[in-house]
């Protein structure tokens, strides 16, 4: 039994044509693979990953495998079929007061007393951690999987447990540099700096760990480039596989009725790098024309962030208003009721939103940072990235256009089904899994 992988995106831009020419062969070595799925944080509320662990997961028993899911908390939703076996941290980040939570059976764990010091000096350490706890885990019960994939942990234990003979391979979605750095860009005082700074440490072990591992998969060609320059790994040792959509769940709700001058975006509050600021002074130009304007940002609002600040400076604090916590069923409906989404990314490794949105049959209007671009192909509206003046031409237009927004709404559903779908992804990643077995002579 052999796949041939599904092209992605190809005649969308040259971007997409170099990630289908990377995409792995087809392999001899077929049948039921035993695969290990790794991340440090995976709830699917916490950020994207749990949301790919879960995916990717099923997509894999569907497929036949036999999956397990090793994390750490807060821990993932998963298909009843994948076993979660669990690594438990102290999970600081989650506890009333993180300086009193170290106890002293904690100080016999090198893991557990530098979790606890990251935290209280600025650092983050929980990848190294897991990583850390991940080789006690192997040492401690001899688990045998063909394939351990790690996502975006990327911890000094990967190095170890391919040293003993594991098959690993490790999804990069996008180098953290680019958060670093537009943090850093944005911070105003020389302490911020050390701050930022300090935060980011871990991505000293990543850039190592990305630099050792055989086996470096990632989501678009624009990450592939962004590795290669962040991490100095050459791009022809990084394979692309694109993210996939579950398009059973994110899809159109034709009963539920659209209401008018109604946004949607997803955005994690005073993160620059979502570009959330531009999509705010757009509306609130276009409030002008446009009196009616709501806008849902599908997240959490900071209190006395500089989210909240920019509300009031902008006099939007009662035309916006955050959701955060919400089942894929609510997010799915939150996107039938609006009119148009847009995603304003300065920067997007992939841009899970994006692709969402448009397997709703929302019109998408999308910035082109990054790889927004390779995923959405010709399936929505392209404004330039940070600029509010493109934002609020495509705004006005689709906003004034009922046909085009229709238009673009379906367009952007077919180009997910054709492109994008987790049995598509699945598929691809099952191939590189027998491509990797079989260079390694099946073992």
């Amino acid at each position: 039994m052999s796949y041939q992988p599904l092209a992605y995106n190809a005649h969308s831009n040259p971007a997409a044509q170099a990630a289908v020419t990377n995409a792995p062969e087809p392999s001899a070595i077929s049948g039921s693979l035993r695969i290990a799925l790794l991340g440090y944080r995976s709830h699917p509320h916490v950020g994207g990953q749990g949301i790919y662990l879960h995916y990717l997961s099923k997509a894999l028993v569907d497929l036949g495998h036999s999956v397990d899911v090793i994390s750490g908390p807060p821990y993932p939703e998963l298909d009843a079929r994948v076993t979660l076996i669990k690594i438990p941290s102290l999970d600081l980040y989650a506890h009333p007061n993180p300086t009193r939570a170290l106890r002293p059976q904690h100080l016999l764990s090198f893991a557990d007393f530098y979790e606890w010091w990251s935290k209280l000096s600025g650092a983050f350490g929980e990848p190294y951690c897991f990583g850390r706890r991940l080789v006690n885990h192997f040492k401690s019960h001899t688990p045998h999987y063909d394939i351990v994939h790690d996502n975006q942990s990327l911890g000094y234990g990967l190095l170890q447990l391919q040293k003993r003979g594991v098959n690993v391979v490790a999804t990069v979605h996008h180098p953290i540099t680019r958060d670093r750095d537009l943090a850093l860009a944005a911070a105003t005082e020389k302490g911020q700096r050390w701050l930022i700074n300090r935060w980011y440490s871990f991505l000293s072990m990543q850039k190592k760990v990305v630099q050792n591992l055989q086996h470096v998969i990632t989501v678009s060609a624009q990450s592939q480039r962004d590795i290669e320059q962040a991490f100095a790994r050459p791009a022809e040792k990084i394979h692309i596989i694109p993210n996939g959509v579950d398009t059973n769940i994110f899809k159109p709700l034709p009963e539920i009725a659209r209401r008018e001058c109604s946004l949607i975006t997803t955005a994690s509050s005073d993160q620059p790098l979502k570009g959330l600021s531009i999509l705010l002074r757009a509306i609130a130009q276009l409030r002008v024309e446009f009196s009616q304007l709501q806008l849902t940002v599908i997240g959490k609002l900071k209190e006395d962030g500089d989210t909240q600040k920019e509300l009031t400076a902008l006099q939007l604090l009662d035309v916006v208003q955050f959701k955060s916590g919400i089942s894929n069923q609510e997010l799915v409906e939150e996107y039938a009721r609006a009119e148009i989404a847009v995603v304003p990314s300065l920067y997007e490794g992939f841009g899970l939103p994006a692709a969402e949105a448009m397997a709703c049959g929302v019109p998408l209007i999308c910035s082109d940072g990054g790889a927004l671009p390779e995923v959405v192909g010709d399936g929505a509206r392209l404004v330039a990235a940070g600029n509010v003046e493109s934002l609020v031409d495509a705004l006005r237009e689709l906003i004034g256009n009922a046909e085009l927004r229709v238009q673009l709404g379906e367009r952007g559903r077919e180009h997910i089904l054709q492109q994008l779908s987790w049995d598509c992804v699945g598929k691809k990643m099952q191939a590189f899994y027998f491509g990797l077995l079989s260079d390694n002579g099946g073992q």
